[in-house]
């Protein structure tokens, strides 16, 4: 009995225990601590509880094979994406990565992938470039683009800028057309618009048409001629010079001609005709049909015009033909540059030997001067120019400040240069000796 007795407070367990010492003296805080203890007790019981029931449970749904499915024991969740580990909040798995809007686990590296066959947007060739296709131009719209080109052209003059633009419109069959409309055009316009069309003609041979594109175009022009005169009365004639020039620079084939010989039933295609076989058949304008159009002049680089003076020069030197020299000028066609052949003249004369090119010169000049080839101010300029560079030619030709001054007053005395002219030339000294070699006789 007394043994129970003893037993008896303590027989309930911890609980009773517990509430025999909090009976006791025990402070607030104490109390308060203690509590809180026994709940965080009690929720890891229920927690440790919880799970091996629900392990419990699983290992039971599976060996009950006659357990209902229906009841929420018996039932095998698959989709719980609760973690089973008995850890956790009971929150979805997840490896730290992922997730909304995100690209992945911080520092992941994705390889190229290869394309997969089985993808529906897969594709064969790789990578496919897809180019803007240009709708092929129609006849009736080719006038419309392509004469705005060629009306440009004639203001730029650059040939390159014309194929550009050109290869950007898709002509298809109608491409050789674009020869027929440049010579339309520039048949209505001046004579160097007509060289500016030979010069496009020329490089567009063999780049973007053929001979037989030419051909063709020229043959459509051909039976357009009584079209075209009714705009430009003298057509055909041009027309002819157009044969004969892409003739020789050979954009046309060189049968050209022979290929329409007595086929032709139009008058004005005969005159263009013939026009083309007499210029191709006198073989010094085979040689000069670059200067067809007669406007060698603002469109040659000025380095080709000083060749073509020197050289001009050069002949009359040796031919002596005066008529000839002022043929070749005038077939320059550059009144504005003629001061050039004058300082060329002169030049020469200071660069030769013994007085014979003095006198030839002199002569030339005469005859320009007459003619009135070259005038007052061009033969001034020419002069001038001499004078400005005579001290570097004297570097070359230690006397040329007498040959300046012997040529100088044989011109005056010849009426080719005026007084004031030669007055203006540059004297070594102050005074002025007649010649190197008369004993010092001073000029009056």
């Amino acid at each position: 009995g007394l043994i129970d007795n003893v037993n008896g407070p303590y027989s309930d367990d911890e609980d009773g225990l517990d509430e025999a010492e909090v009976n006791g003296n025990w402070t607030p805080q104490e109390k308060a601590l203690h509590e809180a203890r026994l709940k965080a007790k009690a929720k890891r019981r229920l927690r440790r509880s919880s799970s091996r029931n629900s392990a419990s449970e699983s290992s039971e749904s599976k060996d009950l094979a006659g357990a209902d499915p229906h009841s929420p024991k018996g039932k095998v969740v698959t989709n719980d994406r609760k973690s089973r580990m008995g850890k956790g909040r009971g929150l979805p798995k997840k490896g730290g990565a992922g997730g909304k809007g995100v690209w992945g686990a911080a520092g992941m590296v994705y390889e190229d992938e290869e394309p997969d066959v089985k993808d529906p947007n897969y594709d064969e060739s790789g990578d496919t470039v897809y180019e803007t296709v240009m709708p092929e131009v129609e006849e009736r719209e080719m006038e419309k683009m392509v004469n705005p080109i060629v009306q440009e052209y004639f203001e730029h003059g650059d040939t390159k800028e014309v194929q550009m633009l050109l290869k950007e419109l898709n002509l298809g069959p109608h491409k050789y057309e674009v020869s027929s409309l440049a010579v339309s055009l520039s048949l209505e316009g001046k004579a160097s618009h007509r060289e500016l069309t030979s010069l496009l003609l020329s490089d567009l041979s063999g780049k973007m048409l053929s001979q037989g594109d030419m051909s063709r175009a020229f043959d459509k022009m051909l039976k357009d001629l009584p079209d075209l005169i009714l705009d430009t009365p003298e057509a055909p004639q041009m027309l002819g010079q157009f044969i004969a020039r892409a003739i020789a620079d050979h954009v046309l084939p060189m049968d050209f001609l022979d290929y329409h010989k007595g086929k032709v039933d139009c008058e004005h295609a005969r005159v263009a005709l013939d026009r083309a076989a007499v210029l191709l058949s006198m073989k010094r304008e085979m040689v000069r049909l670059d200067n067809v159009w007669g406007v060698g002049g603002g469109l040659r680089p000025v380095k080709h015009l000083v060749k073509e003076m020197n050289l001009l020069l050069k002949e009359y030197l040796i031919s002596g033909d005066v008529a000839e020299a002022e043929h070749c000028l005038r077939d320059l066609e550059v009144p504005h540059f003629h001061h050039e052949l004058v300082y060329e003249a002169v030049v020469m004369v200071l660069e030769s030997n013994g007085d014979t090119a003095g006198h030839m010169m002199m002569k030339l000049l005469q005859s320009l001067w007459k003619t009135g080839l070259i005038t007052v101010d061009q033969m001034n300029r020419g002069f001038e120019r001499v004078y400005n560079e005579l001290p570097e030619i004297c570097l070359d030709v230690p006397h040329a400040h007498s040959i300046m001054e012997n040529f100088v007053d044989l011109c005056y005395q010849e009426s080719v240069i005026t007084k004031q002219l030669r007055d203006t030339c540059p004297s070594r000294g102050r005074k002025r000796f007649v010649s190197e070699g008369d004993g010092g006789m001073i000029k009056n």
